[in-house]
């Protein structure tokens, strides 16, 4: 009988070390995220090693609106930038010839001097019949004239120039001029469009509606409200919409040599919802853009039996920055949801909304209760 006590306490012991040691570590405990100990305000380093900003959401220091809020309210610097590269696009009429381009040049007058293509003996009495190609330093090669500046010209600029070098040598010069191969111009576009790739700029301007046609327009995935041009180095962030609201046509801008497009994808606009939410599903972020209201809103409330309303927050990570700021807000007070209406979400925002303390003990029971129903077979033995 001593024996079997003795088996029945170790056994017991056994099974309470298991259970301690099973519902010690905190992801065993807790079923869900909480959100720990942050400080109050001000920048901390975590476990992770990452740096983090707390600040407790109030009117004096809500974040900026978005880039599209801005257009929207026809305001900011995105804004005149926006309008600068509009503006500089106009009085863009001619295409100017670039290196590796190839010209066609004939003269009606003299048709020995530059036969045309279709003569059958073009190739032999001239080897440039096919089209004068523009060298690296921006130079062709004429007969009797010999090496004259073509890059950089327009057609009709080239056209004058080459016609007073030929006074000197004929009696009624009159060069026709135009551009067969467009080969030193071109642009790059890719991202969510039909047909990425590289095309040549032709002698007519190309606006920037006009080159997303030429890639086959946006897919299904792209959203044409979120374009970023790229120019010698510098981003612009267009929206076809958003351009349409400040005045301004994507036809009125004029892409350049070098110029690169991308058509973001629709779900980069999302903002992720987690913790004691009704509904938990990524949002997307519509062209009037999406308020910390309307996120709690569209994800069905907050979950009235476990959220604590007192802790709400919002991870906004800046990527290439080294900190990522978490703004928190108490929506037991009433007056803090109008506070909450005017913060405006970014994309890939994260909500997060801790459970209440209660909700924790909950979990913590409900975890251990499998344990508790093996000690009890253990100790019936």
């Amino acid at each position: 009988m001593n024996f079997l006590k003795q088996r029945k306490s170790l056994l017991t012991s056994t099974a309470l070390t298991v259970m301690i040691g099973l519902t010690s570590g905190c992801g065993t405990i807790n079923a869900g995220m909480q959100s720990g100990e942050l400080p109050p305000q001000g920048a901390f380093i975590a476990e992770n090693g990452m740096q983090f900003n707390i600040q407790p959401l109030s009117l004096n220091n809500l974040p900026p609106s978005p880039a599209y809020s801005l257009n929207r309210s026809g305001t900011g610097m995105k804004n005149a930038r926006v309008r600068e590269l509009s503006n500089g696009s106009r009085g863009v009429a001619d295409y100017r010839i670039s290196t590796s381009d190839v010209l066609s040049i004939n003269l009606i007058e003299y048709p020995n001097i530059t036969p045309s293509n279709n003569s059958t003996n073009a190739s032999a009495s001239n080897p440039y019949a096919a089209g004068y190609p523009v060298d690296q330093q921006g130079y062709i090669q004429f007969p009797l004239v010999g090496r004259i500046k073509a890059s950089g010209l327009t057609v009709s600029q080239f056209t004058n120039s080459l016609r007073s070098q030929l006074q000197r040598y004929l009696k009624y010069p009159d060069p026709q001029v135009k551009v067969v191969n467009f080969r030193g111009s071109k642009f790059f576009i890719d991202g969510a469009v039909r047909q990425p790739g590289e095309f040549n700029i032709a002698d007519a301007p190309i606006s920037l509606y006009g080159a997303i046609s030429m890639a086959g327009g946006a897919t299904t995935e792209g959203d044409s409200n979120s374009v970023v041009l790229t120019r010698r180095g510098v981003q612009y962030e267009l929206g076809l919409r958003d351009l349409q609201d400040m005045g301004v046509s994507a036809s009125q801008i004029y892409l350049q040599d070098g110029d690169s497009v991308h058509i973001n994808r629709l779900d980069r606009n999302k903002v992720y919802v987690l913790g004691e939410f009704g509904e938990i599903k990524p949002l997307d972020i519509p062209d009037q853009g999406l308020t910390l209201t309307q996120v709690i809103g569209q994800s069905k409330g907050l979950n009235p039996n476990t959220s604590n309303a007192a802790k709400v927050y919002v991870v906004r990570d800046h990527g290439a920055t080294s900190y990522t700021d978490i703004y928190y807000v108490n929506l037991q007070t009433v007056t803090n949801l109008a506070l909450a209406n005017r913060f405006e979400m970014h994309p890939n925002d994260i909500v997060y909304v801790d459970p209440t303390g209660l909700t924790r003990w909950n979990r913590f029971i409900n975890s251990i209760l499998p344990s508790s129903n093996a000690i009890r077979q253990f100790s019936s033995l």
